[in-house]
């Protein structure tokens, strides 16, 4: 493992990055260069072999549906491709998987509305640089599936480029406390359009249906032994008994890496069911289960248990991990401490009921499932309103990574200028025309069948 070398204080943080630009210029991070031996398909290959064979038709399917979404899938090509890229050496705790539809809104413990990053199965320390790269291709190729280009997508790119500088610089400027707590507020009306109000209202409207117990009333009958989940294959399906009977066993694992009320309230929950259940578009074919908690009440609570395998950044980046930010002992053992612990880091507020466990040689982590968490439809998105919420990621994207050692490193070496920003967005125009490359020859290949 490497160490954190940082200097003392911020503003020496701040000089080292400015110091930065004559080893890594700003407009080095401009050109895309396809590494030697580049083998996109090879690398799904890859992925799949430890994932559940019979649901890799399906992981395939769903990435042929568009370029965008085979984009949203291919986190680990991004990955070796930006290994030999340059680095400025600001290494922050990063999503890792930083695309556009990574990003949407929840229900806080408080009960109130946020929008924050919502996945964190990549997340690792290291480059800033990946991140931002990888938000902002999502928006070329985002913008393309709505029909935009020339200087309008161009314009979108630049600007959600500026307001990540922007962003990060004023996170910087707050105390460490309000850099770590500061929300994302949805009703904050100086900055947005009418039309952005009115998708903002109706995706809030549409999350009141993600609940846990909306979930429960579809999802589950009673049976011989009390509620039980409905099949309905591939998408939800019931357990082989030899791993049933291994749920109470996880469980309690999960409950010893909680925080001590949310143990105590758990305690009393006792467990109904448990099926598997497919999820998102990259994570199809890893293991996923969803389990039922009723309480003395007779309330039903879900739960989801996630595998949870190495982060892309390391196992195709190449990244190694960084001491200081995770305990690294933990973070040798378990890949769900690794996403639970990123997960608290990048996000202003976090579910409570985050957790992690090993079991038979796999790692998982636990957190509540369908908790009026819901992201924004890209596709019914009109320009206005794809400009704002592009914005309002990378908006996001700056505070989150504002909350690591080396954030102030970061705002020296982009500075205050147009430098980094250009690059950066020429960058993810040229990334997103070898992902369009690799999403033909995807779709070739699986026609031909070579991902049966």
């Amino acid at each position: 493992m490497t160490t954190i070398a940082t200097p003392l204080n911020e503003e020496e943080l701040y000089d080292a990055g400015r110091a930065a630009r004559t080893q890594v210029p700003r407009s080095s991070q401009a050109d895309y260069t396809p590494p030697p031996g580049r083998d996109p398909l090879g690398i799904l290959r890859r992925q799949h072999e430890n994932r559940l064979p019979y649901l890799v038709k399906l992981r395939v399917e769903r990435m042929s549906a568009s370029a965008f979404a085979f984009y949203r899938g291919t986190a680990a090509i991004q990955a070796a491709d930006l290994a030999a890229a340059p680095n400025a050496g600001g290494e922050v705790v990063i999503c890792g998987d930083a695309h556009i539809s990574n990003f949407g809104i929840y229900r806080s413990p408080e009960r109130t509305m946020v929008f924050d990053i919502n996945d964190f199965d990549e997340a690792a320390v290291g480059p800033f640089e990946w991140d931002v790269k990888r938000m902002l291709t999502s928006v070329v190729l985002a913008g393309r599936s709505l029909g935009l280009g020339g200087s309008t997508l161009r314009s979108i790119v630049l600007s959600s480029a500026a307001m990540y500088r922007n962003s990060l610089r004023n996170a910087l400027q707050s105390s460490l406390y309000g850099r770590y707590f500061r929300v994302t507020s949805l009703v904050d009306r100086r900055i947005l359009s009418p039309d952005s109000e009115r998708m903002i209202k109706r995706t809030i409207k549409e999350s009141e249906k993600r609940t846990s117990e909306r979930v429960a009333s579809r999802t589950l009958e009673e049976g011989g032994e009390g509620l039980q989940f409905v099949e309905n294959p591939p998408i939800l399906t019931r357990l082989e008994p030899e791993i049933r009977v291994l749920v109470d066993e996880v469980f309690e694992a999960y409950r010893r890496t909680v925080p001590t009320n949310i143990a105590l309230m758990l305690s009393q929950y006792r467990v109904l069911d448990v099926a598997r259940r497919v999820v998102g578009v990259g994570s199809v074919g890893t293991r996923c289960f969803i389990i039922a908690l009723g309480d003395p009440t007779g309330d039903v609570l879900i739960l989801q248990l996630k595998e949870a395998t190495q982060s892309v950044v390391q196992e195709f980046g190449g990244i190694p991990p960084v001491v200081g930010y995770l305990d690294p002992e933990l973070l040798a053992e378990h890949q769900g401490y690794r996403v639970v612990g990123c997960q608290r880091i990048l996000q202003a507020v976090s579910d409570p009921f985050l957790g992690y466990l090993s079991l038979e040689g796999l790692s998982f982590y636990m957190r509540i499932f369908r908790n009026r968490n819901a992201s924004f439809e890209i596709a019914d998105m009109n320009t206005t309103q794809f400009t704002e919420y592009a914005q309002a990621c990378a908006i996001v994207l700056g505070r989150a990574h504002a909350r690591s050692p080396k954030a102030q490193f970061v705002a020296g070496y982009i500075g205050t200028g147009g430098g980094f920003v250009r690059a950066a967005s020429e960058w993810a125009h040229q990334y997103a025309a070898q992902a369009e490359a690799d999403y033909a020859t995807f779709v070739d290949a699986a026609r031909a069948g070579h991902f049966e």
